[in-house]
């Protein structure tokens, strides 16, 4: 993790790998065409985001091999307690303000596997992604008070501001159980 405590590329990819065993055993091949089709979904295709392997979970002692070996044969794969403590501490990570691709991707992922925190973690958690969201809207506030050039650009960053308003309203509208 960062030092703010949000979540690295590589932590990114653990949550989706864990989040999705979370819901289920997987064959390892499966695994990866999911973490790949969401990640590449939301942030294109990125190899910083790719290098995380999923033997490394089981490495770890994340996730085990409960019908076979590993990637050589396709083994069905299911997350063990370990790793559902893992998966618990990355869905508590913070979010960084500004929000670049990575943590649209982070936030996405915790939005996806929310529902595997306690209620009460939910709204703490909807609570810390609505305060990162008020504070990427505020520096754009100010981006867009400092530079009032004509044009587009003030167009861009008055619908980029609206966006975020109606993100925080609807992270600060949800509840436990609508995660």
């Amino acid at each position: 993790m960062f030092r703010d405590n949000s979540l690295i590329p590589a932590e990114a990819i653990r949550l989706a790998a864990l989040g999705f065993l979370a819901e289920g055993p997987r064959r390892y091949g499966d695994l990866a065409m999911e973490i790949r089709h969401f990640t590449s979904r939301v942030v294109g295709p990125s190899l910083d985001l790719m290098g995380t392997s999923i033997e490394l979970l089981r490495y770890e002692g994340l996730i085990e091999a409960i019908d076979g070996e590993g990637m050589t044969d396709n083994a069905i794969l299911a997350i063990n307690e370990r790793g559902r403590q893992t998966l618990h501490r990355l869905l508590s990570a913070q979010l960084r303000a500004p929000l670049p691709e990575l943590n649209r991707l982070t936030l996405l992922l915790k939005l996806r596997f929310l529902h595997h925190l306690s209620s009460e973690e939910q709204r703490a958690q909807l609570t810390l992604m609505a305060e990162s969201l008020e504070a990427e809207r505020a520096r754009l506030e100010d981006l867009r008070q400092h530079h009032q050039a004509p044009g587009l650009f003030g167009d861009w960053l008055d619908h980029d501001i609206a966006v975020m308003t109606q993100r925080i309203v609807w992270l600060r509208g949800r509840g436990p159980g609508e995660a």
